[in-house]
């Protein structure tokens, strides 16, 4: 495996050393290098550096945050320059951000060069105790699932093995075996997404029921489904409003989300049906039981996987790039996904080669003159340069 070095090492290190001194959160998917890349960063420090996890038998407390903090400054004693103190599974410890505030703060007054990353993979734990504790105070980073072209230079993977295996590198080595590599997904990947990311850190008074959300969503990729009607499938007492509440949760946790019909009426829209688009297919695949010859022989369930991959794309430049994701249906019409920044509007249709209805880009184009219209893969923007790039790059 070649060593990769992900975007986010670069983007931190020139925070790290840049005016005003802000707190590093670095949040993202488990398993996808987040501990690597600061490691890298670490490195690469010219002071001294301290690397602490919250990830323990016992879930820390505040002690904790404080302890590991007098060993940093300690660091900024011995050596010139600004110390580094790195935090990983920051959403462990109870009430974080309070103590976090209250250091941050100390050392403003007493002008100590430390400067401080933590990371998370709880993403809503951690989002909601930085915003609630330490407004003007701190920047995000986003580490994404690995892309196409970090799985080719790293694994030599072409753009199929990509779609069919995701974007995550300690799974990478067991794909020979596909009975061996989809254990691991299931046990390594999806359990401790939801035993530690969402039942520890939310309010779930079902677990099972979200459980069986999840693996009935892996069924219905880059689908739009009838949360009433995924009820009644799923054969547990609940109600709606559970059910989209549980796929908020998993939506935090960048395993699946669910997105809504875009209407430029939005104050008139009702709640839609949800477009169920996973961040990675990786958890589609390890839980379908079939190879990646036997997907890839298949074109409805391929250009499903497609389908999907270019969604969790989008997902990704609207973390980054403060898109709005939606699709789009009126009545046969669809538009497999609808893209907003400000006043601008993309629709985007993927063009895998598997058989569907007539497409609703024109009907859309008609209604709404203004938008743009995009097709990605046969016929429009190829597949390889569609994820090879940033969609920043094409959505002009």
């Amino acid at each position: 495996m070649a060593q990769i070095e992900r975007a986010v090492v670069a983007e931190l290190r020139k925070r790290l050393h840049a005016s005003p001194n802000l707190l590093q959160v670095v949040v993202g998917p488990r398993q996808v290098g987040k501990t690597t890349a600061l490691e890298q960063v670490i490195e690469g420090w010219s002071g001294g550096a301290h690397y602490a996890t919250a990830d323990l038998p016992a879930p820390p407390d505040a002690a904790w945050i404080q302890a590991q903090w007098a060993v940093a400054r300690q660091q900024t004693q011995k050596r010139r320059g600004s110390a580094l103190l790195v935090l990983d599974e920051i959403q462990k410890v109870a009430r974080w951000s309070e103590v976090v505030k209250a250091e941050l703060d100390d050392d403003r007054r007493h002008r100590r060069p430390l400067r401080v990353v933590v990371l998370g993979s709880a993403a809503l734990s951690v989002a909601r105790g930085a915003s609630e504790s330490l407004a003007g105070r701190f920047e995000t980073h986003f580490v994404p699932h690995w892309s196409a072209p970090e799985c080719q230079r790293a694994f030599r993977w072409d753009l199929d093995r990509w779609l069919y295996f995701g974007g995550y590198p300690s799974a990478a080595p067991l794909t020979k075996s596909h009975a061996r590599w989809a254990d691991y997904v299931r046990g390594a990947l999806m359990e401790p997404v939801v035993t530690r990311d969402v039942l520890q850190l939310a309010q779930v008074a079902k677990p099972a029921l979200l459980r069986r959300l999840l693996m009935a969503a892996t069924a219905a990729p880059a689908e739009v489904v009838s949360l009433t009607k995924l009820l009644g499938q799923l054969q547990d007492a609940g109600n709606v409003v559970t059910l989209a509440h549980y796929l908020e949760l998993l939506g935090a946790s960048f395993v699946v989300s669910g997105l809504q019909r875009w209407s430029p009426e939005r104050a008139r829209l009702r709640a839609s049906p949800p477009k169920l688009v996973f961040w990675s297919n990786t958890f589609v695949t390890a839980s379908a039981a079939e190879s990646f010859r036997e997907a890839r022989a298949r074109p409805e369930r391929w250009g499903r996987l497609v389908e999907n991959a270019v969604g969790a794309q989008l997902l990704v430049a609207a973390r980054h790039h403060g898109f709005q994701l939606w699709y789009w249906r009126d009545g046969n019409d669809e538009v497999d996904y609808v893209v907003e920044h400000g006043r601008r509007v993309w629709a985007i249709e993927v063009k895998s080669g598997r058989p569907r209805a007539a497409s609703g880009l024109a009907a859309f184009t008609r209604r709404y003159p203004a938008a743009r219209a995009v097709v990605v893969g046969s016929g429009g923007l190829a597949l390889d340069d569609f994820f090879g790039s940033s969609p920043r790059e094409w959505l002009r």
